[in-house]
């Protein structure tokens, strides 16, 4: 692990950025160009603390996890994010790893969709960014353990997950994602990782392997989903898919007709919603 080379290149990659680029409000005037080190740390889901040793030259050597929200946050390219990992002493991810990469482009038109919630997930359900709507909607899923960021895992194996949607809606959104699910592994049958979940899940939930018998075959396509959110109420809202399930990446943004409830409702959640959210 090079940490001089390390530090330096976290520093470089923080001050080349404003916080209109990551969807952040510019807060209080700065003396300095670039995001602040606790609005990195933020973003990336670690502590401020933990970012400044790693600028200082004298923090431990990051995890993979950890070496990949630090791309996420900085905004990196492909060959940067390789880069990040070489110098953190480890080898650059490999093409199926790539696909968890979200293009700096695609997190800019996130960053500036402030008004609606929107999120990047890959064609395996994995949750890879959100704004900070979709934080204020459904909670911080990139602040959660790896296994948990995956929207089929966690519905799965964690009755909490469920909670965020009206009772009667489950059984149709279950069979949905393991249809999905399906599908995804059919393209990419030599994905090692899908497949050790989809095994883990069909020895772990019974209710996912009796769906997964049925062998219903379906790609996530726009829809309308409902929401039950503790502070707004329930909002049943418009999804956009708006990428291509053949890049491995969808861009999914929730939106509601004006003149309606749910638009209301959406209004009241960006301003009370965020509130917890704002950097300090």
């Amino acid at each position: 692990m090079n940490r001089t080379e390390l530090a330096d290149f976290l520093r470089r990659g923080r001050t080349r950025l404003t916080p209109a680029d990551v969807g952040l409000p510019p807060g209080a005037r700065r003396r300095t160009p670039g995001l602040r080190r606790e609005e990195v740390a933020q973003l990336a889901g670690m502590s401020t603390d933990y970012y400044t040793r790693l600028e200082q030259a004298r923090g431990p050597r990051p995890s993979r996890q950890m070496l990949a929200a630090l791309a996420r946050s900085l905004r990196l390219t492909e060959d940067e994010r390789d880069h990040l990992f070489h110098l953190a002493g480890e080898e650059a991810p490999s093409r199926h790893d790539r696909a968890d990469h979200v293009r700096p482009g695609l997190l800019l038109i996130l960053d500036r969709l402030t008004d609606r919630p929107a999120q990047v997930v890959s064609d395996s359900g994995d949750i890879l960014a959100q704004n900070l709507m979709a934080k204020a909607l459904s909670g911080d899923v990139l602040a959660r353990p790896a296994p948990e960021r995956n929207i089929t895992w966690r519905w799965f194996t964690d009755p909490a997950a469920r909670e965020l949607f009206p009772p009667e809606d489950h059984e149709e959104l279950g069979r949905a994602q393991v249809a999905h699910l399906r599908a995804t592994l059919a393209r990419r049958p030599d994905d090692a990782r899908l497949a050790s979940m989809v095994r883990r899940l069909r020895a772990g939930s019974a209710e996912f392997a009796a769906l997964w018998e049925q062998h219903d075959v379906e790609v996530r396509r726009s829809c309308e989903k409902a929401f039950r959110h503790p502070v707004v109420g329930e909002l049943r809202l418009d999804c956009e898919v708006l990428l291509s399930p053949d890049d491995g990446q969808q861009l999914i943004v929730y939106s509601a007709r004006p003149g309606t409830e749910a638009y209301e409702r959406l209004e009241l959640l960006r301003v009370v919603g965020l509130q917890d959210l704002a950097p300090r």
